[in-house]
């Protein structure tokens, strides 16, 4: 498949079928934190980058295949940059909730939401999960480095006008990196900004994969728990500090390895986990792929990253 990946073990969202709707990393941030790599085309202009057709049949050809498969718990909408600068959005989101009764998730960093469209393009969908890493000017550019057409104030302004209108779930994901974007100022001016949004749930996130910058690093659990006591309404952290258990492990198959790897650095346990695999057949299948050079092997913070040498 081209546009559509998984299914995968979601920590956030369950049995989770992803949609990439942009064929690189086409974004208006730059976060120092991305796994996904740095940004090749820096816009704010939404337009059709993708085929919304091309999606769409794609949808519908799972669909039409899975109909004995194990269900999935969700579909969401994601992209290896910001998928709301896919002007096809809506008309996605539209087609799935004409077709199944799947729930639609869209992962988003938020930043269009000031835009009328945007904000009802994501109307009918039933989860969104924007980001806000920061609410104080000098953090947000260290940790996001937008694009000069993404401005702060508009982004918390059209996360306040969204979360006022919209009917299903808002789960706000911020992510905090180490001396970047988590001293006490940065959290007063959160703090802030939570009470005027008020999702309904916040994610508490820190740096795990590899980094785009080095200097991109996480903070002790310890120390988001005491900022997650601080903020307002629900929060959780959903930072992966202990790993979960699998039941009923299967064996790993070359194909999914490699869409997997296509997308972001991952270990072997991030691939077990996310695709429920057995360790065994995963990690023999991951040496033979690296000894013929499909995929390279990267070391970050003790642990080793496999990723393939080729975008897909």
């Amino acid at each position: 498949m081209k546009y559509l990946f998984g299914p995968v073990n979601s920590r956030r969202l369950g049995l989770s079928l992803g949609i990439d709707l942009l064929p690189a990393k086409i974004c208006n941030f730059n976060c120092i934190y991305c796994e996904v790599g740095p940004t090749t085309v820096f816009t704010c202009e939404r337009k059709e980058y993708t085929p919304t057709a091309d999606i769409i049949a794609e949808i519908d050809t799972f669909l039409a295949a899975s109909q004995q498969a194990k269900p999935i718990d969700v579909f969401t909408i994601t992209a290896s940059g910001e998928p709301t600068l896919h002007s096809g959005l809506g008309e996605i989101i539209n087609h799935l909730k004409a077709v199944t009764a799947v729930p639609v998730a869209v992962l988003s960093n938020g930043s269009l939401l000031f835009q009328e469209d945007v904000r009802r393009d994501l109307q009918r969908a039933d989860i969104v999960i924007p980001s806000l890493d920061a609410a104080r000017e000098e953090s947000f550019r260290k940790i996001n480095r937008p694009a000069q057409c993404a401005r702060l104030q508009d982004i918390i302004d059209g996360l306040i006008e969204f979360a006022g209108s919209f009917t299903g779930h808002l789960w706000l994901e911020i992510l905090l990196a180490k001396g970047i974007n988590d001293a006490a100022p940065d959290v007063a001016a959160l703090k802030k900004a939570l009470a005027l949004i008020k999702p309904e749930k916040i994610q508490l996130n820190t740096v795990d994969r590899p980094p785009l910058e080095e200097f991109a690093n996480p903070l002790p659990e310890a120390e988001l728990q005491e900022i997650a006591r601080q903020l307002p309404g629900s929060v959780e952290i959903i930072a992966d500090f202990l790993r979960r258990k699998r039941e009923n492990a299967r064996s790993a198959k070359k194909n999914e390895l490699l869409e997997m790897l296509q997308r972001r650095p991952c270990t072997e346990t991030d691939i077990c986990e996310a695709l429920n695999l057995d360790s065994d057949s995963t990690g023999r299948l991951l040496e033979e792929l690296a000894a013929r050079g499909d995929i390279a092997r990267s070391v970050h913070r003790g642990k080793i990253y496999y990723q393939t040498l080729h975008t897909a």
